[in-house]
This record gives structure tokens, sequence and C-alpha cells, in this order.
């Protein structure tokens, strides 16, 4: 009876948990989103309907138009052996995990929009992840908890999302208090007086900054799901998706003669594991010059061998004392390789990205109150939903070129905090408590969660 148990959870695990990757970028859209549409929605300068159409469109074409440089940040982030192709056993767990990292988020997530607290998506699924892989690490290492998660990762992500809101804050603050010495028009600092549109010109600086943000939102937040979907299909379905289909001729190239040329340099690392990592790739791309010329059987160890080594480049950079010439080299020999496994499928963004967008234009209104009505103790002004959404666009937009994820809630609300502080609003202190708790509570109950449901989850999987 067990045994089919398992049979049957390896049947439909990969749907089960590809379906709740989209309910996570679904959940998030309603939970994230409202905070681009409260700036235009307070100032009368887009009714709410308009609001949230306008921002799920945006939303869905940053998704579809991110780079996945996030969505790879959010991979690096887990255990090596979830993204590492060994047996059917293996494979399966790995899948267990990403599920269990999804329940937990998908939990918090809800639960903190029904409070009505803008909680961070981002800090909710990093959490999840790391409490997932700190579980992980407990079994696979014998009970340490150091071998199985990516540290460095992680400090640089943490610090990120640790820092955005402090940067939302201040920024948006400072440029309120520059925009009073260049920007003389008294109704930009005034509460609306009615249910009227401001003026022509600040109504399209908000609307353009509201679908800044939510292009933005759906640029970085939307990239976390499509790589936690392609970890899935590419355990599901190593031989389709394993390798990037469309890498053109001159790459392939490229790695076959660049995989010869490291020898050298790998060898004097002494790590027996890179060694044998480079020279299986080397013979496994004889003769080849296109996906197709690739055997299927051979796609799963090519993408082993080239994610080895593009995750040992910069640590050998780092610790070795390699010319200039040897480190560039280097570089480019694992930007290729990064080509073969780094990749994200139109038809995943498109599906990812209507999710968000239609999870955009759904129960928007519980965060978009708190946003709107109870950060300040004065009714948002024109300017101070500009400077806050001009703010959340520079901060999100870069960490998408760092390839960091970073909370939207947290660095809009803040900038809206920024500015109710700069413009001698005051801020209404028992809603500031309860986004800082929300803010230092959401990492570790995640943590919690991905720990708890992943135990259960290896507990039924593996047994005792």
């Amino acid at each position: 009876m067990f045994e089919s148990h398992i049979s049957l959870y390896i049947l439909i695990a990969p749907f089960v948990a590809l379906l709740l990757a989209l309910i996570f970028e679904f959940v998030n859209g309603f939970h994230d989103t409202a905070n681009a549409v409260a700036t235009v929605i307070y100032t009368h300068t887009l009714k709410p309907m308009q609001a949230v159409i306008l921002s799920g469109i945006a939303n869905f074409a940053g998704a579809v138009l991110s780079s996945g440089a996030v969505a790879f940040g959010i991979v690096a982030l887990l255990p090596m052996d979830w993204v590492i192709l060994t047996d059917a056993n293996a494979n399966n767990v790995g899948l267990a995990m990403i599920f269990s990292v999804l329940s937990s988020a998908i939990i918090w997530n809800i639960g903190t929009w029904l409070a009505g607290l803008p909680a961070s998506s981002s800090h909710t699924l990093i959490g999840s992840i790391l409490g997932v892989a700190l579980t992980n690490s407990w079994y696979s290492y014998n009970g340490s908890l150091i071998h199985g998660v990516n540290w460095s990762k992680a400090l640089d992500i943490g610090l990120a999302l640790l820092f955005s809101p402090l940067i939302g804050f201040t920024l948006a603050g400072l440029l309120l208090i520059s925009s009073k010495y260049f920007l003389k028009d008294k109704r930009l600092y005034e509460p609306p007086i009615s249910n009227a549109p401001p003026p022509f010109w600040i109504r399209t600086m908000l609307v353009l900054t509201c679908t800044g943000v939510s292009f933005a939102h759906g640029s970085n937040d939307g990239q976390k799901g499509m790589g936690l979907i392609m970890i899935l299909l590419v355990a599901a379905m190593p031989f389709g998706f394993a390798v990037n289909p469309d890498v053109p001729p001159e790459t392939w190239g490229n790695i076959a003669v660049n995989s010869v040329q490291a020898t050298d340099i790998f060898n004097s690392t002494n790590d027996a594991k890179l060694i044998k990592a480079n020279d299986d790739l080397a013979i496994l791309l004889q003769d080849v010059d296109s996906f197709n010329s690739l055997p299927r059987s051979a796609r799963p160890a090519l993408r082993n061998n080239a994610y080895w080594i593009e995750d040992a480049i910069p640590k050998i950079i780092k610790t070795g004392s390699y010319s200039k010439d040897e480190q560039q080299f280097l570089n480019r020999y694992r930007n290729d390789l990064r080509e073969l496994t780094f990749y994200i499928p139109v038809w995943v963004k498109i599906m990812v990205a209507t999710a968000l967008g239609l999870g955009t234009m759904i129960g928007w209104k519980r965060i978009t109150v708190t946003i709107g009505e109870r950060i300040g103790n004065s009714h948002l002004t024109y300017a101070q939903g500009a400077a806050a959404e001009l703010v959340a666009v520079t901060t999100i937009g870069a960490a998408d070129i760092l390839g960091l994820p970073v909370s939207t809630t947290h660095v809009l609300s803040s900038g809206v905090a920024g500015t109710m502080i700069a413009n001698h609003g005051g801020l209404q202190m028992k809603t500031i408590y309860r986004l800082l708790a929300a803010w230092v509570l959401t990492f570790p109950i995640c943590v919690f969660l991905g720990t708890a449901t992943s135990a259960a989850a290896l507990h039924l999987l593996l047994g005792p």
C-alpha cells in the first residue's frame, strides 16, 4: 500500500507543484500589487477598477519581458542536489522540497493578506526556501546545517531584503523634500480637495509611476515563480528541459573549445569533481554543434556538468591566483555555460505572467486600504505618491539588473512612510508597529513553516 502511494505521488507531484507555483504567483499578484495602485486610487488619479486593470497589464508585461536574472538568483539559493539530476528518487525528493517551499509561502501570504498586512512575498519565499534547505541539509549531511544551504547567496539576498525598505524610506523622503525646491505648485503637496482627478500633468505623472511600479513588480516577482517552475520541469522531464534548445551553434562551439582549454586551469585546482565534470563535458560535446545533435540520453549529464563548472568558476577565481586574461577566459566560459542551463521558455513566462496579472485584479483592496489610509495621519498627496513610486521603480529596477529579489511591498510602503515624515504628516504608529512586526516575523515564521512542511514530506516519502 505504501509503495502504491509513492507511485501515485511520483505521477502527480510535478503537476501539483506546478499548480502551487502558479497559485503562489496569483496570490503574489493580489498581495503585492495593492502597493502600486494605492497611490493612484487615493489621489483620485484613477478609479479603482481602472487602476487594477492597468496594473495587471503592466505586471503581465514585466513578467513576460523579464531577463531571468532574478529567477536564477532564486535557483542559486537551492541546494545543489535539487538542481543536479541524479536518480529518480533524488529528483522526487527535490520535487517534494519545492512543494514544501510553495505551500509554506502560500500559507503565510494568504494569512497576512487576510490581516490586511503588506508583508513581503520575497521574504516569504526565501524564508521558506531556507527552511526547506535546512531540513534537506539535516537529512542529507547527517545533521549538518551548513553544507546544504548556499549561505553566501543567502547573505546577498538577505542584505538586499534588509536594506531595500530603508532605501525606500530615506530616498522617498529626500525626493519629496527636493521636489519642494524645484516644483512650486502647491497642489502637489496638499491632499486632494474632492473626488475630482488631479491636474493633467500630475495625473500623467502618477499614472506613469503606477505603471512603472507594476511593471517592475512583474519583472522582479514574476521571476521567483519562473525559477522554481524551471526546476520542476527539469526534474520531471529532463530530456526536454535539461538544456536550452535555443543555444546558437557558435555557443556550442565555444563551449567545446573552452572545455579543452580550461583543462590546465582546472587541473591546478586539484578539485577532482570539477576536473571530472569538465572532462566529461568535453567528451559529451564531441561532434555536437546544436541541441538536436545532442543525444537525448546525454542531456541530463551535460546539464549536471555545466552546472557544476558554472557554479565552481567564481569560487576558484576568488581563491586562486590567476592572470587577468585567465579570469576573463573563465568568465566567458561561465557565461556560455549559463546559456545552456539558465533559460526560461516563453510559454513559462506567459503562464506565470498570466497568473500574476490575474491575481493583480483580485483581492487588492485589503492591502490598498492599509497603504492609503493607515500609514500616515494625513491623506496621501500627489507628490508623496509620485515620490514613493519613483523610488520603488528605481530600487526594484536596480535589483533586477543585479539579479536580486527585493520586496515591492516593503520598498513602497516604507517609501510612503518616508514621505509622510518629510511632509510633516506624521505616522499612525499602530500601523507602523504592525508593519514592522510583519517585516520582522515573516522571515523566521516562513523558515519554520518550510522546515516543518519539508520534514513531514520527507518523512512520508522516505520513511522514519
